[in-house]
């Protein structure tokens, strides 16, 4: 193998690599220095400015994959160096870089690999038809047969290949074909990680190296996608150069080869893989080289950006609105023509298979999460879910099971518009799309596992199965609003990248030449932030965003939206909801409303009726329940019946249907999120209750619809109205009462006093009276007794007496003496009391 290299690849022909390496190289360093400061100034502004959009819903995980294997397993490997195939152990890393073994054993002694496979511009075949299609239209000329490739005679019937334009192919082979299915699904994941693209953290190195390769095929004549913009940037550089290079060493090198047919096929692709080893290492030094010059040069040109920021800006706008008076009248007649009319048709083309692939990865997603509640059924601790949760959280890097989501993008085509926009291969937006779904499953997990865990430790592992169900609940609901924001974003990025290099190749020969003259209006400390190309690209952009915008915010409603415009939901790939459900009709106004009749009431003649606001709940509930099971999300009931429903999914859904329609046409709201999916006991439940809810005729409800509300109201006020007089009569007894017991009391003053508010003072006062009555009857009775004693003897009193006990008033002295008085003697006088005619009555008898 060595001796068909150093043959064919001599020193002239190596010189001859290096100069066409350096050339490229060359141009597309002096354009990366360009690139790079306008690159600078875009994030400054940025960092300055800021920039808005929508918020994810969803949680994103720093670093998906953290010393985790993807995948591996035992393959039969091809050896070309002894032409056989031998049983290797297949590892593959978080890095989704395929390493090889000669046994498991190597591997976890932790001994180096074998070999490792970079599967940027791979493509992975599994049949030897589509490997030998290529390999002819790689060497013209040389024609080879199915069953006549004598180096490759694959052990079993279900190869796998690893083929690439450039670099060395590789080959595999398995037993049966449910494992060739499940390998195919391995290799391919590895190979759409690493045709991702470059890391977006680096906000200047990579949109400067983007846009520099951009320009340098532009420059050549090459405007639509680019499949080999794929690896890291030496990889991308040397499938620059290999684009025209490799027709010159082919015309050098195919004249040359000898052989048989098989061999010289075998001979070309090691020439072609040493060839690209070479050029990669080349093309790797010299960027190198390149952007550690750049990057030397950047804190000055930070520091004049940010001194000048507003100038910058200023003359940037100026130069903008004068191309701007050129460029616009012949951009929009083109966009009228060539552009407006494919713009529908192309987002078809997209939306159906994404859509089903978005969905598919919602259904995944859910399934994962059902088996995790029926497994903590039996077993409901923190260390069981645990386990599970180890399991989901490689859910989405899981080739084999997301492969069934990736499938449903993989049907995407352009067929009729491919040629007209120049675009290579509708595989660059397949994994696009591809990469977006497998973001979304992993920003699903990560919430989920985030919310699940908070939820534990406030609540404990009591009701865990009830915390599973509500988690999974916001989670999906957040993933739908999710899902439509990413596809949106998705649309219009994939419109750009067809309309936009197609209408720079239409425009470029007409407008170019004026151009330059453009650059007389930038001063020259900002000629290095304001490029006139990127300006006149600018222009164009802006020019046909406005359609695509309208154009992808077609996407296809939310079936909330269509539920409460009371419509069917949205078919794959359409951009509106369905027609009206039944039995509701469409009026003038493009609204679904019940069809109304008068009643046929003899006396009453017409009525107007109003439909019922409970039978609405129950007639949307039951379509909603059927349009879900008619839309893919049906499930076994086996696999729900251990699964507890959960009450905020309740209370969501009868908010939700209690909504009324106020639109012509469901719009989606970026603030609300759609329905959570329900399990198919919920589902079961709601159809059953409402079966009899889907009426065939039109609802005549006499009762308006807020007839509840007034029953309640009344309902209220009588109430508070009982309790009020049942106080009041309380109140009454109490204080008729008091007044009785008043007037019983012999005594005005005491009458007039009142009633006491209580009974024991009342009863107290009463006793009062009665002690005081007796005491001055009993005082009385005792001075009559003893002036009815003493009158029997009456005496005159004496004048000396007299005189001595009376004072100038005619008042008594009273003298107290120690001890006893005698009774018999005692004479009491009442000053209030007239006894002189009682004496005479006396006397007189």
């Amino acid at each position: 193998m060595g001796d068909v290299i150093s043959s064919h690849l001599d020193e002239g022909k190596r010189e001859i690599i290096t100069a066409r390496t350096g050339e490229v190289i060359g141009e597309f360093s002096r354009l990366y220095e360009q690139q790079y400061a306008v690159a600078l100034f875009n994030k400054v502004r940025f960092d300055i400015e800021g920039g808005g959009g929508p918020q994810p819903q969803l949680l994103h995980r720093k670093v998906p994959l953290e010393n985790r294997s993807i995948f591996s397993g035992a393959l039969f490997q091809f050896l070309e160096e002894n032409n056989k195939w031998r049983n290797h152990f297949i590892f593959v890393p978080d890095s989704y870089t395929i390493n090889y073994y000669d046994n498991k054993v190597s591997h976890e002694r932790g001994l180096h690999p074998k070999g490792n496979i970079n599967c940027a511009g791979y493509k992975v075949l599994t049949s030897m038809d589509q490997y030998l299609d290529l390999l002819n239209n790689s060497l013209p000329g040389v024609k080879a047969k199915v069953g006549n490739s004598p180096f490759l005679k694959c052990a079993t019937q279900f190869p796998l290949i690893l083929w690439h334009p450039y670099a060395r192919h590789y080959y595999f082979c398995v037993v049966t074909e449910k494992e060739q299915q499940k390998w195919h699904a391995v290799f391919q994941d590895c190979v759409r990680h690493a045709n991702d693209g470059l890391s977006e953290e680096s906000q200047v190195q990579t949109p400067a190296f983007t846009d520099a390769v951009r320009l340098y095929r532009q420059a050549h004549g090459q405007y639509g996608t680019w499949e080999m913009m794929c690896g890291i940037p030496s990889q991308i550089l040397a499938n620059l150069v290999m684009e025209t290079l490799l027709p010159e060493l082919r015309d050098l090198i195919s004249p040359r080869l000898k052989g048989k047919m098989h061999d010289r096929q075998r001979n070309w692709m090691l020439v072609c893989d040493a060839v690209y080893v070479l050029v990669v290492r080349q093309a790797q030094a010299q960027y190198e080289a390149v952007v550690q010059s750049c990057e030397a040069r950047r804190p000055p040109l930070e520091a004049s950006i940010r001194t000048d920021m507003d100038q910058i800006i200023t003359s940037k706008e100026h130069v903008a609105n004068k191309i701007k008076a050129v460029v616009l009248p012949k951009a929009e007649k083109l966009l009228m023509v060539s552009i407006q009319p494919y713009i529908s048709s192309i987002l078809e083309a997209l939306m159906e298979p994404t859509s089903r692939g978005f969905s598919q990865v919602r259904d995944v997603f859910f399934r994962e999460l059902v088996d995790l509640s029926k497994n903590t059924l039996n077993d409901a601790t923190k260390e069981k879910v645990g386990e599970h949760m180890d399991k989901i959280s490689m859910l989405a890097f899981h080739p084999v099971k997301m492969q069934s989501c990736y499938e449903k993008v993989e049907d995407l085509s352009l067929d009729g518009l491919q040629q007209r926009f120049d675009v290579s291969s509708p595989s660059v937006f397949v994994q696009r799309a591809q990469i977006l779904m497998r973001e979304q499953m992993d920003d699903a997990v990560y919430t989920f596992e985030q919310i699940l865990h908070q939820s534990l430790e406030d609540q404990g592992p009591e009701g865990l199965c009830k915390n599973i169900q509500r988690c999974q609940d916001r989670v999906i609901k957040k993933f739908d609003y999710d899902s439509s924001t990413v596809r949106k974003r998705f649309f219009r990025e994939a419109l750009l990248q067809i309309f936009i290099p197609y209408m720079l190749k239409q425009l470029t020969p007409s407008l170019s030449p004026e151009l330059p003259r453009f650059q007389e209006l930038i001063f020259e400390d900002f000629s290095r932030f304001i490029l006139v190309e990127n300006i006149f690209e600018e222009v164009v952009l802006h020019s046909v965003m406005k359609d695509i915008m309208m154009g992808s915010s077609s996407v296809c409603p939310r079936s909330l939206d269509c539920a409460r415009a009371r419509r069917h939901f949205c078919q794959p790939g359409s951009s509106h909801c369905g027609p009206c459900l039944t039995p509701l009709v469409e009026n003038s106004h493009g609204r679904c409303i019940v069809k109304r009749r008068p009643s046929h009431t003899p006396h009453f003649g017409k009525v107007t009726t109003f439909p019922e606001v409970d039978e609405e709940i129950d007639f949307l509930s039951t379509i909603i329940s059927q349009q879900e099971t008619e839309s893919g999300f049906r499930h076994s009931a086996s696999s729900f019946q251990d699964v507890p429903k959960v009450k905020e999914e309740e209370d969501d859904r009868s908010m939700i249907l209690t909504q009324r329609p106020t639109t012509e046409q469901p719009t989606t709201h970026g603030a609300t999120t759609a329905p959570p999916p329900i399990s198919i006991t919920t589902a079961n439940t709601t159809t059953t209750s409402h079966s009899t809810a889907v009426r065939s005729g039109p609802l005549i409800i006499p009762y308006p619809s807020n007839s509840r509300v007034f029953i309640i109201m009344t309902s209220v006020f009588l109430v508070v109205g009982s309790v009020a007089l049942l106080l009041a009569a309380v109140c009454w007894i109490r204080l008729q009462r008091g007044v009785r017991l008043a007037q019983k009391v012999d005594y005005p003053a005491y009458g007039g006093m009142g009633p006491h508010s209580y009974d024991n003072d009342v009863l107290g006062d009463r006793r009062l009276a009665q002690s005081a009555q007796m005491y001055h009857y009993q005082h009385q009775k005792q001075q009559m007794l003893c002036l009815e004693k003493h009158r029997d003897e009456p005496k005159v009193p004496d004048s000396g007496a007299t005189s001595d006990e009376e004072n100038e008033d005619g008042d008594f002295t009273v003298y107290e003496c120690p001890g006893l008085a005698p009774t018999g003697e005692m004479e009491v006088k009442n000053p209030l009391f007239d006894d002189s005619t009682l004496y005479l009555q006396r006397s007189h008898k």
